[in-house]
């Protein structure tokens, strides 16, 4: 839960939405509190409903993945509470991040269509930068561009929005909207001991794409030492361009 009583002005604060507890800043909290970041989690299904003052007022607004749909907001109100707050803070061009079901959030926003795709992507698989890509600050990820995929869901690319990257099972996976929009459906956040919860919690998803998770685990052990290097410079490099890190 996050509260804005009493705040101090000058703090620069990152409210960082929360669907699940098991999914959370991971590889990304080291960077954002070198940046000076005062992060406070707001955790979509036991706080009041997220406001868009809260959202506006926010230095930099995360919005982590979580395991239901946008579409699904029936069953999670606290969607369309996201949608509206995205809705006014997308506009007013302040720093946004969102990460898969984040990024389908700031698509669905912008009036981008947000649907189930063709498959479960799962597993360390790569992903190809685009031109724009290559030149972002995405670009940390060229030496090796595997990265954990864990989606169902797709989006259509938002008006104004700049592709940077896609998969071999799905064309969208990164975009930008300017310098301070930043939208990845893959999950670079996630370290070892994240991935540990996701494989207990997730058996059916697991099932669902085929994967073995004594494989995922061994994968993850030789790849996330070397990716989170490459994931952290990575936030780093948009902070700095997004001007929230000198």
């Amino acid at each position: 839960m996050c509260f804005y009583a009493n705040r101090d002005p000058a703090t620069k604060t990152a409210l960082v939405v929360r669907h699940v507890p098991h999914e959370g800043l991971g590889l990304f909290e080291v960077p954002l509190l070198e940046a000076g970041f005062d992060v406070r989690y707001h955790d979509a299904a036991s706080s009041p409903p997220l406001s868009v003052r809260d959202a506006l007022d926010a230095s930099l607004l995360v919005v982590l993945g979580g395991p239901m749909g946008v579409y699904e907001a029936d069953a999670h109100p606290f969607l369309r509470d996201e949608i509206a707050a995205l809705e006014a803070r997308i506009p007013a061009d302040r720093p946004t991040l969102g990460v898969c079901l984040g990024a389908q959030l700031i698509a669905a926003s912008t009036g981008a269509r947000v649907r189930p795709g063709d498959r479960f992507e799962l597993g360390y698989e790569p992903i190809a930068l685009t031109d724009a890509g290559r030149a972002s600050c995405l670009a940390p990820l060229l030496d090796d561009p595997r990265v954990l995929h864990w989606h169902g869901d797709t989006y259509d690319l938002p008006a104004g929005a700049t592709r940077l990257a896609s998969s071999a099972a799905y064309r969208e996976q990164a975009f930008s909207i300017g310098p301070r929009i930043l939208g990845l459906q893959f999950h670079p956040e996630v370290d070892a001991a994240m991935l540990d919860v996701w494989i207990r919690e997730g058996g059916d998803e697991l099932a669902r794409a085929g994967v073995d998770a004594h494989v995922l685990r061994r994968t993850c052990d030789d790849i996330v030492p070397a990716l989170a290097t490459r994931a952290q410079a990575m936030l780093r490099g948009w902070l700095r361009g997004a001007g929230l890190f000198s």
